[in-house]
This record gives C-alpha cells, sequence and structure tokens, in this order.
C-alpha cells in the first residue's frame, strides 16, 4: 500500500509558477520543489526570480527563472516553450500573477485600470493555460491551480474592478474544469483572503486600514505566504486526482463574518 504522504510528492514533475519573484508565488515554487518538483518561475523582473531560484538550488532544487508578462501573448508562448525546452513539458501550472492598478469608487475607474486588470488577472490566465495544456495533454494529465481572491466572492469597495477580474477567475476555472476533464486535467482555484505581501502592503502599511482590515477577521491577524503552500501542494499532487472545479477559501474565517465575542459568565 502506498504511504498517504505520498500521494503530496511531485516527483517528476515539471511547474509553472507565475508571479513566483516574491510573496504567494515564491512560497509556493519553494514549496513545490521541496516536494520534488523542477519549477519554472514566472514574472516581471529577472533579479527577483534568479533571487527564488538561487534559494531553491541552494535546498538541493532545480529551478529555472524566466522574466516573462502574462500581458504579453508571445512572451508566454516563449516561456512555455523554455520550460519544455529545459525540463521536457509541463506538467503542473499556477497562474498568480496579478495586478490592481485602481483603488476607489468603481465608477471612478478609468478605461486603462479595466484594460490592465482584465488582461492581466484574466486574460493573463487564459494565455498560460493556452501555452500549458498541450504539454499536459501530452503528458497523460496536468494540474492547474489559479490564484483568485474573495475579493471575487463578496465585494470589497474601492477594489472593484480587482473584484470584477477575481470573479471571472472563478468562473474561468470552473468552465475549463469541465472542459479539460477528459484530458486528465484538474482546475482549481484557491481564494485567499488578505496576505501580507507587497501586492497588499498599501492596505496593511495604513494603520486606520489595517485595524479596520483585522476587526473583519476572525482570526485578527494576516496570512503569511506560505499559509497558502498547503492548499497549493494539495491541487498540485495526486492527492487531488477527484478534485477539479473547485474554489478553496483561505481567509482566516473572513467570509465566515466577524468572531462574536461572548460576555464573560455572570454565575
Amino acid at each position: 500500500m502506498t504511504h498517504p504522504l505520498d500521494q503530496f510528492r511531485l516527483d517528476g514533475k515539471v511547474a509553472l509558477i507565475t508571479g513566483a519573484s516574491r510573496g504567494i508565488g515564491a512560497a509556493i515554487a519553494q514549496a513545490y520543489a521541496a516536494a520534488g518538483a523542477k519549477v519554472v518561475l514566472a514574472g516581471r523582473k529577472q533579479a527577483g526570480l534568479d533571487e527564488i531560484a538561487a534559494a531553491i538550488r541552494a535546498a538541493g532544487g532545480d529551478a529555472l527563472a524566466v522574466a516573462a508578462h502574462t500581458g504579453d501573448a508571445a512572451a508566454v508562448t516563449a516561456l512555455a516553450a523554455q520550460a519544455a525546452d529545459r525540463f521536457g513539458g509541463i506538467d503542473i501550472l499556477v497562474n498568480n500573477a496579478a495586478t490592481n492598478p485602481h483603488f476607489g469608487p468603481l465608477l471612478d475607474a478609468e478605461e486603462s485600470h479595466w484594460d490592465k486588470t482584465i488582461d492581466v488577472n484574466v486574460k493573463g490566465y487564459m494565455r498560460l493555460i493556452r501555452a500549458c495544456v498541450p504539454s499536459m495533454r501530452a503528458r497523460g494529465g496536468g494540474k492547474i491551480a489559479n490564484i483568485a481572491s474573495i475579493a471575487g466572492l463578496h465585494p470589497q469597495p474601492g477594489m472593484g474592478v480587482y473584484c470584477v477580474s477575481k470573479a471571472a477567475v472563478l468562473m474561468l476555472t470552473q468552465v475549463l474544469a469541465a472542459e479539460l476533464a477528459p484530458d486528465n486535467i484538474q482546475v482549481n482555484a484557491i481564494a485567499p483572503g488578505y496576505v501580507k505581501t507587497r501586492f497588499s502592503q498599501a492596505l496593511w502599511d495604513n494603520p486606520a486600514l489595517n485595524q479596520a482590515l483585522l476587526a473583519q477577521i476572525p482570526q485578527r491577524r494576516l496570512a503569511a505566504p506560505d499559509e497558502l503552500t498547503g492548499i497549493a501542494l494539495y491541487l498540485a499532487a495526486p492527492a487531488s486526482s477527484y478534485t477539479t472545479g473547485a474554489v478553496f477559501v483561505v481567509d482566516g474565517g473572513h467570509l465566515a463574518g466577524n468572531a462574536v465575542e461572548l460576555p464573560a459568565s455572570q454565575e
């Protein structure tokens, strides 16, 4: 009988992670490498990718760092080709790269804000999937994990354009899960709450905003990036072979509502 923990090994697999130079993407890439995968790190800035790749190699893993903007279709095609040339193919894709150029009332968002957000957060995910699926099919199956957000499940005032883009990611995930199931490709989404990364720094670095934010989270804290790696590993590993089209919320209880403090007993 196979040991249960073997279901979480990624030996012999190749994983491509976007937005991998820091934060959630870097944490997932390092976790996959530790589980035995060869990892391809993608992002806009080569220096940050090289730093994460060096850390992975120092820990005994194998990594390829490729600077590529997911808003550039040609760059995405070249990225997938480089991954296949170096490691022979792609088994796992984590769509994590995202942007949020507008903060304020939804009706104040400019056309350029909409264009950039949808192009990176939605069309960018689709570009990567389109580029990686042929390799997955050729290798007998694959895993796709789309990083969404609780912003796609519950409105976040001031982040309307971002909310719309993440809601689109959830539907993209479910449609592709149905369409790619015959190819033995599982497609799932992770919807994090607020994670303490540079991406969210404008929120947690502002004392007033941070206090208001924490009041909405029952655990009264933001997540660390490595608190997303457990579910990300599950969705990349054999353990999730019968899981597809699902959305996994990791938010410290945010969507469940504020914690209720009961009064002390008077007995």
